[in-house]
């Protein structure tokens, strides 16, 4: 085991909302010790709870926090519970990994192709994925589930999500967009240089 894979080892990154662990994370997280939180016990997370619940569980554990797609289905009231709930179990130099769908692109694209609600933006392995589905959340899920913790109840913008960070202690992030998604990484303090090329980083601010 070389250096970097012991200091990888010995790393915990806490999966929000991620439903399974067979699906996966992203690369730079390889080697971590993975805790899926999910409210939902069909996918067995480790632990099953409401992430406008975090506060419950003990402070400064974590060095990551992997949120992908899970955000936008709280309140916009919420969110602030959810971001707080991050910064408390999150580690001094520890950092929030947060991916939600970009409804300004949206907004874009469905203006600049003249298309439908019930029109078909791409196509996932899931099925075909419509703008309704980007907006409101995919509806075969929700179907399919009869859960409506599957529906999408707020959305984001670079700057609202950039916004709602700061104001939950976050003052630092780094913010990518592509393929109709916020890729928004936030960290409690400036990051060291070999963090963010860790992460596949550059440098710290937003497009």
């Amino acid at each position: 085991m070389t250096d970097i894979d012991a200091l990888h080892s010995n790393k915990t990154v806490l999966n929000v909302g991620g439903n399974s662990k067979a699906i996966a994370i992203p690369q730079h997280f390889e080697g971590w010790t993975q805790h899926l939180l999910d409210i939902d016990p069909r996918g067995k997370p480790d632990i099953v709870c409401d992430a406008r619940k975090l506060a419950a569980l003990a402070p400064n554990v974590y060095d990551a926090v992997y949120c992908s797609h899970n955000l936008e289905h709280y309140f916009a009231h919420d969110v602030p519970k959810v971001l707080s709930g991050f910064h408390h179990v999150l580690k001094s130099d520890g950092f929030a990994e947060i991916r939600v769908p970009d409804i300004a692109q949206l907004i874009r694209t469905v203006a600049e192709k003249d298309l439908d609600l019930l029109d078909v933006l791409y196509q996932s392995k899931a099925g075909p994925v419509r703008v309704r589905d980007v907006l409101y959340g995919f509806g075969p899920e929700i179907e399919r589930s009869g859960q409506d913790f599957y529906a999408h109840k707020t959305g984001f913008s670079p700057k609202s999500l950039v916004l709602a960070l700061r104001e939950c202690a976050f003052p630092h992030q780094v913010i990518l967009r592509a393929n109709l998604e916020i890729r928004a990484y936030a960290f409690k303090h400036k990051p060291e240089a070999e963090q963010l090329v860790s992460l596949g980083l550059r440098s710290i601010g937003q497009p």
